[in-house]
């Protein structure tokens, strides 16, 4: 069963007197494992579709299906129940909790859960991304790379079986984003997850087993040698 689908996704906005399409007629199907990047310019709907698939936002049309759940069928509590230790997230601006320490924002997705000892689970996460030694610093003590190494902690921790990553490595320098990206990968390969990605950096589609073009509100699948590119 896919762990993810989309068919007919259509996603409309009011834009002052017009109505905009982002995204129409999106079919996409993910399995339990792959790790699937879709590549698009900035302003192609990337964040708008990885908020969709996510159950955070809900689409002008079509059917969306999360762990073989409707989405459609549940109210916005009902696909928070559903995400809740099931899914993961990674944005480009970290999204820490910047009144929280390193420990307390990865305890947050644990309390959502009824896994024992959250704390000792936390700081095991921590130290598996290397900040062991940073639990009670506050995201303002740490810098870009340290804040994405905790949110990468805090999307693994609950054992997800699916992670949703937002330009990753967007606010990060590139000899600093190619750690991020090395300790992505070898997270999810280590936990088994499924990993979906929006990206315009190649360098990052490149490592994922399928790749796809947001084009026109349409994905588009891309050979290897047109991801190489």
């Amino acid at each position: 069963m896919p762990i993810l689908q989309a068919e007919g996704l259509t996603k409309e906005v009011d834009s002052g007197e017009r109505r905009l399409t982002i995204l129409s007629g999106l079919d996409l199907t993910v399995f339990p494992g792959e790790s699937v990047a879709i590549l698009g310019q900035s302003g192609a709907g990337k964040s708008t579709l990885l908020g969709l698939l996510a159950g955070l936002d809900a689409p002008t049309q079509g059917h969306l299906a999360l762990f073989g759940q409707a989405l459609r069928e549940l109210d916005e509590d009902g696909r928070a129940a559903l995400r809740a230790g099931r899914v993961g997230f990674v944005f480009q601006n970290f999204q820490l909790l910047p009144t929280l320490t390193a420990l307390e924002n990865v305890l947050l997705p644990i309390e959502l859960t009824a896994l024992s000892d959250p704390a000792v689970r936390a700081r095991d996460w921590l130290a598996r991304v290397g900040l062991g030694e940073r639990l009670d610093h506050l995201p303002k003590q740490l810098s870009g790379g340290e804040q994405q190494r905790v949110a990468l902690a805090r999307a693994f921790v609950t054992g997800a079986e699916l992670v949703f990553a937002d330009e990753p490595t967007g606010n990060l320098d590139p000899a600093t984003g190619a750690r991020i990206i090395d300790l992505l990968f070898e997270l999810n390969r280590e936990a088994g997850t499924t990993l979906v990605l929006v990206t315009h950096d190649q360098a990052l589609a490149q490592r994922c087993g399928r790749c796809l073009r947001l084009e026109g509100g349409r994905l588009v699948a891309m050979s290897r040698e047109e991801v190489e590119a």
